[in-house]
Formats: C-alpha cells, structure tokens, sequence
C-alpha cells in the first residue's frame, strides 16, 4: 500500500520510502555487477544525541508521492554528473552502473538506518562521488521533514530540516 512504501524505477536506479526497517545488507547486494569494480554505500543512522540531549528516536514525515520523484531526479542527475568524468569512454561501460537510494520514514529508533545510498560502478571514483551528490541532494531537495525526540518528554521535539 502506498502509505507502507512507495517506490520508483529509474533507468538503472530504485527509490523507494518505506516505513520498514532498511535491509541494509540486501540494498548492497541489489547494486551488484559484474562489471562493477566499486560498490559506494552510505548509510545514515539515528544517533543518541542532539546538542547535549539525549535523543530517543527520530520520526520522518515526506509528502511521498512529491519526495519519490525528487529523489528519481537526483538519481538521474547523479548519472549525469557523474557520466561526465574522464574515466567514461562512450558507447562502453556507463560510469554508474546501479544505483539504489532507499528512505525510511515514521519512527527510527537509536541506531537504525534512516537512509541507504548504494551505487555499483566501473571504477572507485564514480561510486564515491555519486553516493555523496546523492545524499546532499536528498538534504538539500527532498521533501522529508524530519524530528527527533529527546528523553524526558517530548514538549521540546521538533520538526528540522532533513540534514
């Protein structure tokens, strides 16, 4: 159902925005190839403080069928990006071979991954810089809202940018 996950094929991507738990390990082993030299992931975490207070949980919200196209955008234009890079030869291997960028959204508790950026490609290089573009686009553009929830009650939680 489209409140549990949504998701978007891209030409050689997937987003998806889920409110499961990210199966971090099957991500990367989406993204594999045998023509890939080079698997780039990043996974980020909730971690267990903000500023000197304890965080118990975050919570996402995203105007989903908005955000999944933001983040097929960026896909696509990590491709570009990325295409352009001196190691491409045209016509043969593209720079990027797979890429996968999964959101989760409602409550993550302390320690779980709240995003997962994976991208196979030829060479190191590529997959590194594709995987940080992606992940500051979806900051900068997505439409993630994103709030965290500190120990001994929840009267100062806030909604924050997604950064």
């Amino acid at each position: 159902s489209a409140s549990h996950s949504d998701r978007l094929e891209t030409g050689n991507g997937e987003c998806v925005l889920s409110y499961e738990p990210l199966d971090t390990q099957n991500i990367i082993k989406s993204v594999g190839d045998d023509a890939a030299g080079a698997i780039a992931v990043f996974i980020g975490t909730t971690r267990n403080s903000f500023q000197g207070k304890t965080v118990v949980h975050l919570e996402y919200q995203a105007y989903s069928s908005l955000a999944i196209k933001t983040m097929a955008t960026i896909l696509e234009s990590a491709n570009t990006l990325v295409g352009r890079s001196e190691h491409s030869v045209q016509g043969t291997v593209p720079a990027l071979i797979k890429c996968k960028l999964h959101h989760r959204l409602g409550v993550v508790p302390v320690g779980e991954p709240s995003i997962v950026i994976a991208v196979s490609s030829p060479h190191r290089r590529e997959s590194f810089q594709a995987c940080e573009f992606i992940l500051e686009e979806v900051k900068a553009k997505a439409q993630i809202w994103k709030r965290e929830y500190y120990e001994g009650g929840n009267e100062d939680a806030q909604w924050k940018e997604n950064i």
